[in-house]
């Protein structure tokens, strides 16, 4: 069996934490507080990570690792990163300007993104309109990146397991020299 690291990030409310607990086969480990950000109205944030597992079918185990949300916590970002196999961006298209998070955590992952498999889930996108699919496409490829990006909603399981499934894709591409 072998083990890979999978690291969610985005902003504070995204869904990190609750992507993580729709796919973990056990309890995941969080470490949110009360939130004394009173920009945001979410009562609880994660300050250090949230933890959880899946298994692969062939035993394979993925382990997922969530991010703080605030940029305040970017010193964590590096150290979650080391060793991940892949990075999923969670994006909440009902926050004042969804582009501008996407460019924080694109610049945040700056160098990793050179090498590192990513794909970016949108949430709150049919509720929340005003920003398409095709603006974050246009955002990233302004980074010269060519990341995918699809609507999901992190409380339901099949939508985090095709954001897993999506990473996982490319990195057996880039394997294979696809």
């Amino acid at each position: 069996m072998t083990e890979h690291k999978i690291l969610f990030t985005g902003p504070m409310g995204a869904g990190k934490t609750t992507a993580i607990g729709a796919v973990s086969e056990t309890p995941p480990v969080i470490t949110d507080v009360v939130n004394t950000d009173t920009s945001h109205s979410k009562s609880h944030t994660t300050v250090g990570l949230d933890f959880g597992q899946l298994t692969l079918p062939g035993g394979d185990r993925i382990r997922l690792f969530g991010t703080p949300g605030q940029a305040r916590f970017d010193f964590l970002w590096k150290i979650l990163v080391k060793n991940a196999l892949g990075l999923i961006i969670l994006a909440d298209n009902s926050r004042p300007d969804p582009i501008k998070d996407l460019r924080t955590y694109l610049d945040g992952f700056s160098d990793e993104l050179k090498d590192l498999p990513c794909v970016v889930g949108v949430g709150r996108l049919a509720e929340h309109p005003s920003v398409g699919l095709e603006d974050y496409l246009d955002e990233i490829a302004r980074y010269g990146l060519v990341l995918p990006v699809l609507e999901v909603d992190a409380r339901r399981r099949d939508d985090v397991v095709l954001l897993i499934d999506t990473l996982l894709a490319q990195l057996e591409a880039s394997l294979y020299g696809a």
